[in-house]
């Protein structure tokens, strides 16, 4: 987990529609504990000061590690703001999470933000499948993740189970399948020999190479690998609809109900939601993430979201699930 890093100062107020001008707000720096990478991320604050005047303080670390260390810290938290890789670190913790504008909420469809209103997703992401295209054509693909457990696809397999966006994909299948077909799934791929891999990353430049056949990771992988080797021979593939496989998931943002600065909180996460902010995915984020606010078309070749239909399972609920995913993750020899 990385140290506390200040990302930008005041720069001249910028207007932005939707944000509320170009006021400095409370005059303290606003503290963002972020489960989105720095790479990504980074931009996006500076953008938010330069239009606001509100200076960020962030810490960067792993989603799932700092929705424990709000969990630890309670009302003592310096966070204003939770964002996070995945909607299980945010529904872990949404008892610590204040309510947000129905405003901010309605930007974006109700799959994608909390029941109660407490988180709001910020963009979105598939889960697939990368496979080497010089080792698979597309015919040899499985149709669903469960298949991945065959003899076939021994030792050709990679996975991340310390990963967020695997644990939401893990807490999915258990949703729509079952604890036991999950954790007779999880038991397979260990028997199979799936490798291990921290991150989404090291797996798509696995497949690149050679070292595994195929990976299981967030479609926006690829992007980032292609942009280092544009002609790695790689390519993302989507499971069958409804497969657990196929999960649509988010990242997204709440505000801590103890912050001293909620308006600067909310104009925070409110900002993530502008036009600008939304854009940043298209036009600018080597991630190719999905925009969720209406209007906002994806990346040039990515599925419309409304297309791709993954398991039916409410983002909402994997919150209240991610103790027993870990666990079963454990039980299964994937954490220790």
């Amino acid at each position: 987990m990385r140290a506390i890093a200040a990302i930008a100062v005041v720069v001249g107020a910028v207007a932005l529609a939707g944000c509320g001008g170009g006021d400095s707000g409370s005059g303290g720096p606003l503290t963002v504990y972020s489960g989105r990478e720095e790479e990504l991320v980074a931009p996006l604050f500076e953008k938010f000061t330069e239009a606001t005047g509100i200076d960020v303080e962030v810490r960067y670390g792993d989603s799932a590690e700092l929705a424990a260390t709000i969990a630890e810290e309670g009302d003592n938290s310096p966070a204003d703001v939770f964002f996070a890789q995945d909607p299980g670190s945010l529904g872990a913790v949404d008892a610590q999470l204040g309510e947000l504008p129905s405003g901010t909420l309605d930007r974006v469809p109700s799959r994608f933000r909390d029941g109660e209103g407490r988180w709001v997703g910020t963009s979105g992401r598939t889960r697939v499948l990368v496979y080497n295209t010089d080792r698979l054509s597309h015919d040899e693909l499985p149709a669903s993740v469960l298949e991945l457990t065959e003899p076939e696809w021994k030792d050709r397999v990679g996975i991340a189970p310390t990963n967020a966006s695997f644990q939401a994909f893990v807490t999915a299948m258990r949703l729509s399948l079952g604890d036991e077909r999950t954790r007779a799934w999880l038991e397979g791929m260990k028997e199979n020999g799936a490798r291990t891999y921290e991150k989404n990353t090291p797996i798509v430049e696995a497949a690149a190479s050679g070292e595994i056949d195929v990976g299981l990771v967030n479609h926006y992988y690829l992007a980032l690998v292609k942009e280092e080797q544009p002609e790695a021979p790689i390519a993302n593939h989507v499971f069958e609809a409804g497969d657990p496989g196929s999960l649509v998931s988010v990242a997204g943002a709440g505000v801590l109900a103890s912050s001293d600065q909620p308006d600067d909180a909310e104009r925070f996460v409110e900002f993530l939601l502008s036009d600008d902010a939304q854009r940043f995915y298209v036009d600018e984020a080597e991630e190719n993430e999905y925009p969720l606010v209406a209007g906002i078309d994806p990346p040039a070749g990515l599925v419309p979201l409304d297309e791709i239909q993954g398991p039916d399972v409410e983002l909402t609920a994997f919150g209240a699930e991610l103790a027993s995913t870990v666990e079963l993750l454990r039980q299964t020899g994937w954490l220790s």
